[in-house]
Order: C-alpha cells, then structure tokens, then sequence
C-alpha cells in the first residue's frame, strides 16, 4: 500500500481501529486486512484519490475501484458497486458523487434522491440537452453538485438553500434534476464543506454565487450580501493565472501562479479561527498570504480546506496548516488554533523524492496526506470520452428506437476488417438499444469484452487481434490526404496530425487545442522554435504518453518543450509530460553519476587489485628468496634438491 497519513476527528465509523477519537499528530492510515491479501495487483492497492467530508470518506484506487466509509453503517468499509471504471470521486456534507472514464455520474444523497437517498443514480442521464451528457468534472460541496461538461456547460443539481446553484430563484429550495448554471466554463471550484461556487471560463474570468455572509466570495464590501442569487463577476482578483480556489464554510483560499513563474496564495472570507492564514479582520477580497514558510525556491504543489482549516503542501517538502484545531485536524501534535501558518512535523514518507505527486485532502475535521502515482490516460479511456461527441463525429447509427449514435467515420475505417462492414454495423446496431449500441462503440475502440453477447454478433466484423495502440499508428502515419489533418508549421516543414487523434489526446485534457479546433486553416506555428529532438518527443508523446527510452533528455529539450505547449496551456491541466520529462532527466543524471561512481569504484578495485597483486608478487618473491637462503644454508651442496624446490616453490 501506498503511503497515507491522517490526523484529525476519528469519528464513526471508526477509520482506524485502536487509535484515539481525535489524533492530533499525522499517523499511517492503514487499512483493514491491508496485510492479508500480499499477492494483490498493485493497481488494488495504489490510492489514486481521496475525497472526505462530514459522514462518508470515499477512496479511488488505480484499478477504477473504490471503497466508503459510512457513518452509522454496519459494514466498513463497503465497496461502491458501480460496472463503469471510475475516474473521479467527490463528497460533499450529504451527497457522494461518481464519475466514470464513460463520462457518466452517479450520485446520491437526500437533495439528490428522495426516494432513496442510499441508492446512486445516474445524474449525468437527467440532463434535458441529450448532446450535453458526457461529463469531464464533478465537484460535490455541502448539499450540492456541480457538473462540468464536454462542451463547457456548468450544471447545478441538489439543495439550493444558500442559492448555491445560481438559478437566482430564492424559492426554489433544490432541484433532483442538473439545471444549466452558466455557460463558457472552464473550471468549477469548491469544497466539501462550503455552500460558495466559482466557476471560470475560458478567458480568465472569475465568477462566484451562493453563501456569502462572511465575504467568501471575495466580491467586495461593496457586495455583502448574504446570499448572490446569480453568478456574480468578481472584479479584484490577483493578476495571474488561476490555478485552484478550495473553499471551506466561510473562506476561500485562491491558487495563483504569476509570470516568473511563481505560486501565490490569496484568501478571503471569515478570520477569526478560519483557514485565512492571517491576523486581519474579515477579508471581503482576495488578498495574498504572507509567511517566511513560502520561500522565493519554495512551489506550492497541492491546497486543501475543511469546514475551518486549512493544508498547503509545498515543493521542499513542507505541509503547511492554519485554521480551527478543535480535533487535531491540523496535525500540530496538540488542540490550538492557528491563525497564521505553521509547519507541520512529518514522519518520513517512502517517496520524498517524488513529493509532487502527494496530495492533501480536507473533511469537515480531518486531514489526509496521501501518495497517488502520476495519471497517464490511455488511448482507449480518451476514445471512449470522444465517443458521441457529435461535434467531432462523422457518422450516425440508428438504434431500435429512432435515436441516433454518432461515431468517428476514421476510426471505424480502420477497426473493421472492411470498409463494407459499415453497413453490417448499421443493421446490427438498428435492433439495439442506446445502452446496447453504447457498449458496442466501446468495445470498437477498445480491445475490452464488455458485452460477451454482443461481442459475438460484433466479432465478425472488427479487427480485434490488433491492439487500439496500431490502430492510432495506423491513422497517425496515414499519408491520405482527404483526411482531416492539423498541419503544423516549423522550419519551412509540414507535419500531418490526424485532427481526430489530437483532439482526443489533447482537447480532453480541458483545453490543449480548444482554441485550434476553431481554427478553418487548421494550422499551428508555434512550434517553430522547436528542435527536431524536441518536436520528435512530442510527436511520441501525442501518440501514446510516452517517451522513447533511447531518446537523451537535456534542460534545452525541457525548455523548449514547454514553450510549445505553453500556447496550448497543457502544463497547467496535464503536467504529465513534464512529470515524465524531469524524471527522466533526473533519472538520467543520477545514472551518470550512479555510473561514474562505479567507474571510480572500478578503477579504484583495480588499482586496489593492481597493488594487491604487486604486494602479492613482493610477497611471493621475498618469501621465495627467503626459502631459498635458508636451503642454502641447511644443504647447501646438494644442487639437485635446491632445483626442485625452487620449482615446488
């Protein structure tokens, strides 16, 4: 199991047996039979996300798994019994949410079901628009969901008592259904245990709705009121670009990263025994946080709030805290508030070196720090998401009931065995149902038996011996030119994309291309300032996240690289390829010097060995000498023994 710490309210159910109801100082989190099942997959075993909030604490695993820990639940932990790989978990005060790699959400909760508040439904179905279902965030917060979908849209499903979901109609006290909320969004930002909403859209605006009592929302004293009805623009935000913003009941804490590039925290919102980080009185704009524990070398990598706490996690590595300690959420070792920063005592964690990929996360009054291993999506997961999509489809299937399926023209060209098959697809999929033709498409474009039913009608007609990965080659290298291709200009060259494989591999990843795709010419210039060394490694990186192992990395080649995909803002949404990129490089330079250590250690062997054997041949030699005088003087006369021994000798 991977590393994971906690501290703060061990409330019930119990999340660790034997311990103290309120543990103050960061303790493993160990979890029950952890030791039992030795032989299990790593990938079982590997946190990939953890999401807390008052009565239920959730953890994903790499495998697309989770389990929950219920409050007033009999069994603990229970596993979350979901078919769809899961992608994202989320907890809000009274609500859990689910999204799926399929782009589905699941939840549940008395504002989300009151027929059976213990029972997850698919939310994501109920959206009116059928075009606007596929669903790339979730953020769940007190009583409230929000969605964020493929196509920019902001829903808001659940209580509306602090006019949270921005509908602006006081009366409506929640709604079971998502209700369109703002459109043009980009990002969605929250926190388990607020009733406060920002939403930005893509040209770095900021806007905010719900509870406001306490200047949360950072609109200004000239805006105090207690409830905004509306997403509200908020004008004084830090210059800069907006990373992420947690919220807890009556404060914010905003992320931002300036052009040197550094990392600044601004908060804003209640301070007496809040997460504000400073001494001021209530803060109703967001101003900056100021502390000798955020040195100018120092990169604030992960933020997190609870109901009146705070955790930030820094690159050195430091954790920092501040806020309400009532039940040791702060993991100081005792029960004090912080008003202002202080550094939290660690014990040693297994992955020091990689403390980019720790990540914290807040309940009401509990902390976790855990380790989850970078994510690299893959090509199956990305054309599942693409799927449907009808802005980038080519082509239709009608189902049983009239519906229309839409696919991609291009990779259906090569996954079937013949051009022809097309229409056998057609008939196929005209007796099915939207569910049905659903996982027919899924099992196309990946090499997943979802449906062995299905699968048999559908296995006559696809390639199914050849992987997706030579199927995306197959497309990448495709030198047809009636297909639709981004042409990107460097050095008086041009190089073919298929638009299809970078929109997947890229767009998903919340906006790499979205400004291109608009873009008739569908030409890109700003790769010029690229090597070829540099523009190979994108290429590998584009077609299967990736890296090729005979490739050299250098601190040119990580420069370089990042002013080409800087203009498609990758760094910020997807950091992976620079994750890998330093890696590697890291990894290099302690292999050359991994090397030139044993060469020294070799050299030194063998000048060791050199002089051992100069001592030995001494030695042999002196000994030798010494033998002979004494046979010399024992018998000196008897030539033939003195012969032999020599020889013997």
């Amino acid at each position: 199991m991977n590393d994971c710490l906690f501290f703060g309210q061990n409330e019930l159910p119990i999340l660790l047996e034997n311990e103290e109801y309120e543990i103050t100082k960061p303790i493993k989190f160990k979890f029950e039979n952890e030791n039992e099942n030795e032989n299990e997959n790593e990938n079982e075993k590997q946190i990939k996300q953890i999401s807390t909030a008052k009565f239920s604490t959730i953890f994903l695993f790499e495998n697309g798994k989770a389990i929950e820990y219920l409050r007033n639940s009999n069994q603990n932990p229970e596993k979350i019994q979901i078919e769809e790989n899961i992608q994202k978990v989320t907890v809000g005060f009274d609500n859990e949410v689910i999204l799926t790699i399929e782009g589905n959400v699941f939840a549940k909760g008395n504002n989300i079901n009151s027929k059976n508040a213990k029972e997850f439904i698919n939310i994501s179905s109920l959206i009116e628009d059928k075009n606007d279902r596929i669903i790339q965030d979730i953020v769940s917060v007190n009583n409230s969901i929000y969605l964020l979908t493929s196509n920019q849209n902001a829903y808001g499903i659940g209580s509306n008592k602090y006019i949270q979901l921005g509908f602006g109609l006081q009366s409506l006290e929640k709604t079971e259904k998502p209700i369109l909320m703002m459109k043009n969004v980009s990002k969605i930002f929250s926190g388990n245990c607020s009733s406060q909403v920002f939403l930005l859209n893509s040209n770095q605006e900021l806007f905010g709705c719900g509870n406001n009592y306490s200047g949360q929302l950072g609109l200004g004293e000239s805006r105090k009121e207690e409830k905004i009805q509306k997403p509200a623009k908020i004008q004084n935000i830090p210059k800069g670009k907006i990373i992420d913003i947690q919220c807890g009941w009556s404060h914010s804490i905003m992320l931002v990263e300036d052009e040197i590039p550094k990392r600044k925290l601004y908060s804003c919102g209640y301070y007496r025994d809040n997460g504000l980080g400073k001494t001021e009185e209530n803060t109703y704009e967001f101003t900056e946080i100021k502390s000798s524990l955020f040195e100018n070398d120092d990169n604030i990598l992960d933020i997190s709030c609870g109901h009146s706490h705070t955790l930030i996690l820094t690159s050195k590595p430091k954790l920092i805290a501040f806020g309400n300690n009532y039940w040791g959420q702060l993991g100081t070792g005792n029960k004090k508030d912080q008003t202002i920063p202080i550094q939290i005592e660690l014990p040693k964690l297994r992955f020091n070196e990689d403390i980019s990929n720790y990540h914290i996360s807040c309940g009401f009054h509990k902390s976790f720090l855990y380790y989850s291993p970078p994510f690299f999506s893959n090509l199956e997961e990305d054309l599942i998401k693409l799927f449907g999509r009808k802005e980038f489809c080519d082509i239709s299937f009608k189902t049983e009931n009239g519906e229309k399926i839409f696919a991609h023209k291009l990779i259906l060209k090569y996954r079937l065995k013949d051009q022809n098959q097309i229409e056998k697809l057609q008939e196929i999929i005209s007796n099915k149902s939207i569910k049905e033709s659903n996982q027919i498409f899924e099992m196309i474009y990946s090499n997943r038996i979802i449906n062995p039913k299905l699968y048999s009608e559908i296995k006559e007609i696809i390639n199914s011996n050849e992987k997706i990965e030579e199927t995306m080659k197959r497309i990448y290298l495709n030198e047809n030119e009636n297909e639709k291709d981004f042409i990107i200009e460097r050095k008086e060259k041009q190089y073919k994309f298929p638009k299809l494989i970078l929109i997947m591999r890229s767009e998903l990843y919340r906006g790499m291309f979205l400004s291109v795709t608009n873009d008739k010419s569908n030409k890109v210039k700003d790769y010029s300032e690229l090597s070829d060394k540099s523009f190979q490694i994108f290429e590998y990186w584009i077609y299967s996240n990736q890296i090729k192992d005979e490739i050299e990395i250098t601190q040119e080649i990580i420069d370089e690289i990042k002013i080409g995909i800087d203009y498609f803002q990758l760094n910020q949404t997807n950091p992976n390829l620079f994750d890998l990129l330093i890696r590697k490089f890291n990894n290099q330079n302690q292999n050359q010097i991994q090397n030139q250590n044993q060469n020294q250690n070799q050299n030194q062997n063998q000048n060791q060995n050199q002089n051992q054997n100069q001592n030995q041949n001494q030695n042999q030699n002196q000994n030798l000498k010494i033998k002979i005088k004494i046979k010399i003087k024992i018998i000196p006369k008897i030539k033939l023994k003195l012969k032999i021994i020599i020889k013997v000798a």
